[in-house]
């Protein structure tokens, strides 16, 4: 079969519907919603087909959506209500044994699920979807599952605190696909709404350089980084004698710093170390280099391996053993770190 692979996302939505959820139902609804018509844009926008499954939980676990065209979705209006205590385990597990089930023909298909939950686990052995299993066995049935999922799995949880951050950990959940929302109000929930629907566009734009999933869908920094992710979105590395890196000595502004060392300074050639989360504008260049080799990595791929969209975002350094990121300058003022590095670029 000659062409390009169809690309066909498999979205999942598995929602807390316990009784505290419901002061929040009709913005769990108008969220959804709006994810749904995020989705259903861009699949056009990008080419690639969309399926969506929706579950809600509470003490039972109940598929509403499965598998259906996002561009032919319904409201969710009438199929959520909150009401009983939170099977979030049992849940997790239907979603992803069920979607397992789907047929994989013909197309390069890949599963993103999205678990959004306002409290702790505590009726899933109870619950039929749970199949009998003690919550210890549970747990390490979730774990084993996150251990065993296929590279075109992305398995993601919203949780309400820290708490429950421990608690996704210790179910196996990767750390950078484990967000924490305000579970208070229609405020927090609007913004968790956002947090989805920024890891969705990553995914998918993702999804058009190669990547197939994702153990950092939450994040935007350094620790997105591997050689995986560089052979996927096409990087080649820059021309060694095209830059220097330099080890800034001292804080200082950029263009005195460079200057004082011999250097020529030219608007846009030198990028500095990331070295605490800030925010980076779209027009800014990323590079990326790789600490073994002092490889460097740039162009607007290097934004993509970031899973930084086209619009000013927050970008954290995340430690990473193998990568560091450095971003364009373009102020002759910015302070440098001291003990950080500079990468100058000497040509183009």
């Amino acid at each position: 079969m000659s062409g390009s692979q169809n690309y066909i996302n498999h979205v999942a939505l598995v929602l807390d519907a316990s009784s505290s959820m419901s002061h929040l139902s009709r913005k769990v609804v108008e969220v959804a919603d709006q994810q749904i018509a995020y989705l259903a844009r861009r699949s056009q926008e990008l080419d690639q087909e969309t399926r969506v499954t929706v579950y809600v939980f509470a003490s039972q676990v109940e598929c509403v959506i499965y598998d259906k065209d996002v561009l032919r979705m319904p409201s969710l209006k009438q199929l959520y209500r909150a009401n009983g205590s939170t099977a979030l385990l049992a849940a997790t597990l239907k979603s992803q044994r069920e979607l397992a089930q789907t047929a994989q023909l013909y197309g390069d298909h890949s599963f993103l699920t999205f678990v959004l939950t306002d409290g702790q686990e505590n009726t899933s052995h109870r619950c039929p979807d749970g199949q009998g299993k003690t919550p210890r066995q549970l747990v390490q049935a979730v774990a084993d599952l996150a251990r065993t999922q296929e590279d075109n799995w992305t398995l993601a949880v919203l949780v309400p605190d820290q708490m429950g951050k421990r608690e996704a950990m210790q179910c196996g959940f990767p750390k950078d696909n484990i967000a924490i929302w305000d579970a208070t109000s229609t405020q927090g929930l609007e913004e968790a709404g956002q947090v989805i629907q920024e890891a969705t566009e990553k995914f998918m734009v993702g999804r058009t350089k190669g990547i197939r999933g994702s153990r950092a869908v939450f994040s935007t920094g350094a620790d997105t980084v591997n050689k995986d992710t560089i052979l996927a979105a096409g990087l080649t590395p820059v021309a060694p004698d095209t830059y220097q890196l330099l080890t800034v000595d001292r804080s200082e502004a950029i263009r005195t710093w460079i200057v004082d060392n011999g250097h020529t300074y030219r608007t846009g050639a030198a990028f500095y170390e990331l070295s605490k989360s800030e925010k980076v504008q779209a027009r800014k260049q990323i590079a990326v280099l790789e600490k073994k080799t002092d490889k460097v990595y740039t162009g607007p791929q290097a934004r993509a391996l970031l899973g930084l969209p086209d619009a000013e975002v927050r970008i954290k350094p995340d430690h990473n053993d193998e990568f560091t990121i450095f971003v364009q300058s373009t102020s002759v003022n910015r302070k440098l770190v001291a003990q950080t590095r500079l990468l100058l670029m000497t040509q183009g």
